[in-house]
């Protein structure tokens, strides 16, 4: 699996110029078919997605191509689950929080959990990537509590991308942290030990 541009034509023109890397062993991926069609719940309904597939030119694996904006393996959007992380940096406990999202309280407890469970290396992945990304850093401001530390991380890696390349445009803060993570931010096992930011 690696996250892509939310565009579908910008992907395919990525494919055809053997602009995208295999993950596994660096090779160049070209196009190989699509994955399975998916609704993907977004704050106001939900969204057809039909993953384009990749095949490595290298060593013969094929990978999903998934939008920035989607998470491995979640119904829902990056933005609706970023949504209910800042809510619970805030504060909200889980049952106000599936209310307002229109979601089931045992879903958003579960990302609520899985979240604060590796809160810390969170925090750190996104400050270290901050810190690398950013020309000045502007570290995140002290906040209460090891997910408000997470949420803020994040959101401070976040603009420092945008911030240093500006002709990529704003990218959504849920986004970004998908693309950092690799779709991997509520995956079992992310970020690994020793990973780096870069």
């Amino acid at each position: 699996m690696l996250t892509v541009n939310g565009d579908g034509a910008v992907v395919e023109r990525q494919l055809a110029g053997g602009e995208l890397a295999c993950p596994s062993c660096g090779g160049v991926l070209g196009g190989w078919g699509s994955a399975a069609e998916r609704v993907v719940r977004v704050l106001a309904g939900g969204v057809r997605l039909r993953p384009r597939r990749s095949r490595c030119r290298e060593c013969g694996a094929t990978h999903v191509l998934l939008p920035a904006w989607c998470l491995l393996r979640r119904a829902d959007a990056a933005a609706v689950i970023g949504a209910a992380l800042e809510a619970a940096a805030g504060g909200g406990g889980h049952r106000r929080i599936a209310g307002l999202l229109g979601r089931p309280a045992s879903t958003v407890r579960g990302w609520m959990r899985r979240f604060a469970g590796r809160a810390e290396p969170v925090r750190a992945f996104f400050t270290v990537l901050l810190a690398r990304t950013a020309p000045d850093p502007v570290m995140p401001a002290g906040v209460a509590g090891p997910v408000a530390a997470a949420v803020s991380a994040i959101a401070g890696a976040a603009a420092a991308v945008a911030a240093r390349w500006p002709r990529v445009g704003a990218v959504p803060v849920w986004s970004a942290a998908s693309a950092a993570s690799g779709g991997l931010l509520l995956a079992p096992g992310w970020p690994p030990a020793g990973r780096n930011a870069s």
